[in-house]
Formats: structure tokens, C-alpha cells, sequence
């Protein structure tokens, strides 16, 4: 199973931001595409942006365009999801997921992907 974790998840005000991680221990994220979902509860699971393994290729949701944003840093071997503008329909545990293969400026926010991690609350709340 492969290792990742999210990080960067908590409780913000609407209109406010928030920036997540997905690390890797042990082994290097570069050539995997990533993708982020979320997961509201009651709801079924929901791709929010996914990236390349070459940072060329990005997607997003239509209900995140415009406010989120998916980077990734190679020196520190994350890949990151800026979320800005945060509304109270962002409330979801947010889980970042991994596949290897795919060509080099492709990635789905659908999926399928092999590897997933265990997931980070972020909770958009006044």
C-alpha cells in the first residue's frame, strides 16, 4: 500500500482559505498523476482536481474553477490543493489518490487511481 497522507485540513470561515498536502513517505510522488476527491457526509464521493505527473496537465470540478488551485512541489514531494474563497458546500473529508502509468501530462478527476490516502477534514463553517 502505498503511503499518503493529507494534511492541511480545519475549521475556516466562509470565504476563507485553506492549503492541503498530500506527502509521501519513502518513495518519490514524480511520477504519479494525483488527484483529489471529496467526500460529503450523505453524499457520494466527488473528484475536485486531479494533476499530471509532469505538473503540465491539471482538471478541475466545475464547482471548485476559478478558487482552487493544484500544484506540485517536487523539492518537497507534495502535491497541493490552495483552496480559496471556501463556501459551506466545501465541507467534505478531502483524500488525495495516486496512479502510476499514465502519460506524463495526463491525469482524471474521476479516476481510477491505485492508491489512496486516509483523508483530511476541512469544515467551512461561521
Amino acid at each position: 500500500q502505498l503511503p499518503l497522507v493529507e494534511s492541511g485540513g480545519g475549521l475556516v470561515q466562509p470565504g476563507g482559505s485553506l492549503r492541503l498536502s498530500c506527502a509521501a513517505s519513502g518513495f518519490t510522488l514524480d511520477y504519479y498523476a494525483i488527484g483529489w476527491f471529496r467526500q460529503a457526509p450523505g453524499k457520494e464521493r466527488e473528484g475536485v482536481s486531479c494533476i499530471s505527473s509532469s505538473g503540465g496537465g491539471t482538471d478541475y470540478a466545475d464547482s471548485v474553477k476559478g478558487r482552487f488551485t493544484v500544484s506540485r512541489d517536487y523539492a518537497k514531494n507534495t502535491v497541493d490543493l490552495q483552496m480559496n474563497s471556501l463556501k459551506p458546500e466545501d465541507t467534505a473529508v478531502y483524500y488525495c489518490a495516486a496512479i502510476r502509468g499514465v502519460a506524463a501530462y495526463y491525469c482524471s478527476k474521476s479516476g481510477p487511481y491505485n492508491y489512496w490516502g486516509q483523508g483530511t477534514q476541512v469544515t467551512v463553517s461561521s
